[in-house]
């Protein structure tokens, strides 16, 4: 099986379930694999029996955590997702958050989101209203499309595997600036990958750009997102480095306070 890394090490002397341990290893390596893995890739990635593979799989299967594909492999389910996002709501993130959110809405001047991915949208939390004449505006409350703004991107640049080839038959086009080849999103997350920062072209709303950049778990996983939006009159020379440099120092202060807890 493969090494634990040393900051999830169980404390020394203490005894695990093994068959627990062996299920949780195999979603884990589900939940990392885009289309799937089958028994046999997994029984040799994870050093297991397949025979101990099969037997796990239906265990994960019976109670909702993974599926078979017509081709015989496995792949997990959102189920393991929707766990993951009550956990997400007892972290108080709006809390968390907020000194981030005052920090960016000085500097910006533009309105400021806090949003969390529900399915394939990105719903916004909290937000702090641009003062602006010109600005954006959308509803605590409100919902876009995952691969189409700021947040949503800086989510899926982190979290992109699971997200992958769902999002193949969702790519509409909302605008004339939308993203709609995986190519394109692709090349567009790797971006956001290397800078640590999302940008939305007015991809989802004529005229509205955003930025935004991932909160992380300790574990890697994106949980949320701060953002910046604003009308695209408004962005100035300069403003794309500046505003994208803002909003990754923001989110990763919240990263630390998650780390901290």
């Amino acid at each position: 099986m493969p090494d634990t890394p040393a900051d999830q090490q169980p404390p020394a002397g203490l005894k695990l379930d093994s068959t627990l341990s062996k299920g949780l290893v195999i979603l884990e390596a589900l939940a990392a694999a885009p289309g799937g893995l089958g028994v046999t890739e997994l029984s040799r990635d994870l050093s297991l029996t397949k025979s101990t593979v099969f037997r796990l799989l239906q265990t994960l299967c019976a109670m909702g955590f993974a599926r078979s594909t017509q081709d015989r492999r496995y792949e997990a389910t959102l189920k393991t997702w929707q766990v993951g996002r009550r956990v997400v709501d007892n972290l108080n993130l709006r809390d968390l958050a907020a000194d981030a959110m005052q920090m960016l809405s000085r500097e910006s001047l533009e309105t400021v989101y806090l949003g969390v991915p529900e399915g394939f949208s990105v719903i916004y939390i909290d937000k702090i209203d641009s003062q602006q004449p010109i600005r954006s505006w959308n509803p605590v409350g409100g919902a876009a499309p995952i691969q189409c703004v700021g947040t949503g991107k800086a989510i899926l640049s982190v979290n992109y595997s699971q997200y992958r080839n769902a999002l193949a038959s969702r790519l509409t086009a909302y605008t004339d600036r939308s993203i709609t080849s995986l190519a394109k999103l692709d090349a567009d997350l790797q971006l956001a990958q290397k800078n640590g920062f999302a940008f939305d072209r007015g991809e989802f709303r004529e005229g509205v750009i955003g930025f935004g950049a991932p909160i992380c778990l300790p574990q890697g996983q994106a949980v949320a997102a701060l953002g910046i939006s604003m009308p695209e009159v408004n962005l100035r020379d300069g403003d794309l480095a500046r505003l994208g440099k803002i909003v990754r120092q923001a989110a990763d202060t919240v990263c630390a306070r998650l780390a901290s807890r």
